[in-house]
C-alpha cells in the first residue's frame, strides 16, 4: 500500500491527555469477543482482557498479533468487566489513537491552543450540548456569536485517503441533519470536526462505500455546515501534534462515485467437504474453508448483495449454486463509476487459490472470480491492502474545487 509521509504541515507544539500519564501496557491482540472488548496477551504471555471504547469495524487496525496500548482504569472510575482500557493499536509501527471518548479531551486542548484552523478565536462555553434527540460535543463562542461543534474521530486510512465512518452510522447521520437543521434555521454556525488519526492523509471523504447514506448527507449539508477534517500525528508516548490545515474534500468525485454501481467482494464460509454441481460447470468438491467471490452491477448495486446473502432463490449465476451450502460471513462493496469488477479478481489471484476455472468469469478472460483461504481473509492484511486500493483512489485534481 502507498501511503503519503507526513504530507500535511504540523505543528512543533505536542500535547498529552492526562488519562495517558498512565504506564502503556503492550499486549498482542488475539480477539475481539464483543464490540467493546479485546483480548491480547504481552510478552510473558499473560492475558488482558480490555474495554475498547469505539464501537467501529475496526477490521483493518485489529489484525491478529497486532500490537496493543491498554491502561489501567483508575479506582474512580465505575464498576465494569475489566481493569484494562484499549486506547491505541500500532500500525506501521505507530500508534492509532481509539478511545473515542477521548477524542474531545484532545479537542478541548486543541481549542485552548487554538489549534483547529477557522475556530482559533473560539472558546468553549461548555461540553455536551443537547439539541433536538441528539447531544453534541461543544458549544463554543466567538465574536460572531455561538458555535455548535460535533466531533467524530476518523480511524479508516490508507493510500493518502482516510474515510469516515467504518460500519454505518445512523446516529452519525442524524447529527448532520439536525446541525443543519440548527443552522437553517436559526443565527447559529454549525462545525463538524473529523479528527484524523494519521499524518499520512492528503485528502478526506465519507465512506460513501460502507455508508452512502450519510455520504449523501454530507454532500447535501457542506454548504450549511464547515467540515474540517484535521489530521493528527501521535507518537510513541501517546503525544499528538495537529496538523496547520484541513485535508482537502473532494465533493464533486464523492458525489459522482456515490452510486449505487460497481463492484463487489463476497467472503463465503463452507464448513465441510461439500460437491457442488455448479451449472453447467459440471460437479466439484469444494474443499472446507473460506471462499471470496468478486461480482459488479451497473446498477442496483445493493440489491444485488442482499440477494446473493438470501439462501433461496432462483440459480442465476454461478455463485448461486456455491451459495446453497455455504453461508455468507461478509459482503464489502466498492462503489465506482468504473467497472472494476476483473481488476479486483486479478489483485486477489496471487494472494489466494483459484479453486474452479472458469467460476463467475464466463463473460470475461480472467481465470477465475472465485478464490479460497483456509483462514478468514478479513483477518488478512494483504486483503486489506486489496480492498483499501480499490476503495481509496485518489481523486483527479479537478474535483477539488
Amino acid at each position: 500500500m502507498i501511503e503519503f509521509a507526513a504530507l500535511q504541515v504540523f505543528s512543533m507544539a505536542s500535547y498529552t491527555l492526562s488519562a495517558f500519564h498512565e504506564p502503556l501496557i503492550k499486549v498482542r491482540f488475539q480477539e475481539r469477543p464483543n464490540r467493546f472488548l479485546v483480548r491480547g496477551i504481552d510478552a510473558q504471555k499473560q492475558e488482558y482482557l480490555a474495554f475498547l471504547p469505539n464501537p467501529g469495524r475496526l477490521s483493518e487496525l485489529l489484525l491478529p498479533d497486532t500490537c496493543i496500548y491498554l491502561i489501567k482504569k483508575s479506582p474512580s472510575q465505575k464498576e465494569r468487566a475489566t481493569d484494562f482500557t484499549a486506547i491505541a493499536v500500532e500500525r506501521d509501527g505507530v500508534p492509532v489513537m481509539l478511545h473515542t471518548h477521548l477524542c474531545n479531551d484532545m479537542v478541548e486542548v486543541l481549542l485552548k491552543k487554538q489549534k483547529v484552523p477557522g475556530l482559533e478565536k473560539a472558546s468553549i462555553v461548555r461540553r455536551e450540548v443537547k439539541f433536538g434527540k441528539s447531544r453534541f460535543d461543544f458549544l463554543l463562542q466567538d465574536q460572531a456569536g455561538e458555535i455548535y461543534l460535533e466531533v467524530k474521530s476518523c480511524t479508516l486510512f490508507g493510500s493518502g485517503i482516510a474515510m469516515f465512518p467504518d460500519a454505518v452510522t445512523e446516529r452519525g447521520t442524524r447529527h448532520l441533519m439536525e446541525l443543519a437543521h440548527l443552522a437553517e434555521t436559526s443565527q447559529f454556525r454549525c462545525c463538524v470536526l473529523f479528527v484524523v488519526q494519521t499524518d499520512t492523509a492528503r485528502y478526506f471523504m465519507p465512506d460513501y462505500h460502507t455508508d452512502p447514506v450519510f455520504a449523501r448527507t454530507m454532500v447535501q449539508t457542506k454548504d450549511l455546515l464547515r467540515y474540517v477534517p484535521l489530521p493528527v500525528a501521535w507518537n510513541s508516548d501517546m503525544s499528538f501534534t495537529a496538523g496547520r490545515k484541513p485535508l482537502q474534500i473532494p465533493w464533486s468525485y464523492i458525489q459522482k462515485e456515490n452510486e449505487d454501481r460497481g463492484a463487489y467482494l463476497l467472503v463465503l464460509k463452507l464448513e465441510k467437504d461439500s460437491a457442488v454441481t455448479i451449472g453447467a460447470l459440471g460437479t466439484f468438491t469444494f474443499k472446507a474453508g473460506y471462499y471470496l467471490y468478486v461480482g459488479s452491477a451497473l446498477g442496483n448495486l445493493s440489491a444485488r448483495i442482499a440477494r446473493h446473502k438470501r439462501p433461496l432463490k432462483r440459480f442465476h449465476w454461478h455463485i448461486d449454486y456455491l451459495r446453497q451450502v455455504a453461508k455468507t460471513v461478509d459482503a464489502f462493496p466498492i462503489r465506482s463509476s468504473g467497472n472494476i469488477e476483473c481488476a479486483l479478481a486479478d489483485a486477489l489471484r496471487p494472494l489466494y487459490e483459484t479453486p474452479l476455472p472458469r467460476f463467475g468469469s464466463s463473460d470475461c478472460t480472467c481465470r477465475s472470480h472465485l478464490f479460497r483461504s483456509s483462514s478468514y481473509p478479513v483477518h488478512d492484511a494483504e486483503f486489506h491492502t486489496v480492498l483499501q486500493r480499490f476503495r481509496m483512489q485518489k481523486p483527479p485534481e479537478n474535483t477539488l474545487i
